[in-house]
């Protein structure tokens, strides 16, 4: 039976391809401290559905290619915001903002002396 996977989206540039991050806790054997190991794998993503921060589930497979040996299962959870729209409501909101109060003051004081 194939090993089943589950891990997060770091990466989906390439095309048909994504690369999932494992996280796993392990204990250290003499000092009996725990830490976390990252692991990535390769998938194949047929109609390139997965997308960066996804949670998804992959599968253990034939050799696909040099180093993708797994195949995307399915998507289990996706985030509800995602970095990228968070980089596009931030550069939004300082478009949006208005010039400071205190060069629109000195522009009517200076209008006022000029007026004299």
């Amino acid at each position: 039976m194939a090993k089943q996977i589950v891990g997060v989206v770091s990466s989906s540039k390439g095309d048909k391809t994504i690369v999932v991050t494992v996280q796993t806790r392990k204990t250290h054997p003499l000092y009996r401290k725990q830490y976390t190991v990252s692991s990535k794998f390769m998938a194949h993503d047929e109609n390139n559905d997965a997308e960066v921060g996804d949670k998804v589930s992959i599968i253990e497979t034939r050799p696909i290619s040099a180093r993708k040996h797994h195949k995307l299962n399915r998507i289990i959870e996706k985030p509800i915001l995602r970095e990228d729209a968070l980089k596009l409501t931030k550069t939004e909101d300082a478009a949006a903002q208005p010039a400071s109060k205190s060069k629109i003051v000195a522009t009517e004081d200076e209008t006022e002396e000029n007026e004299s």
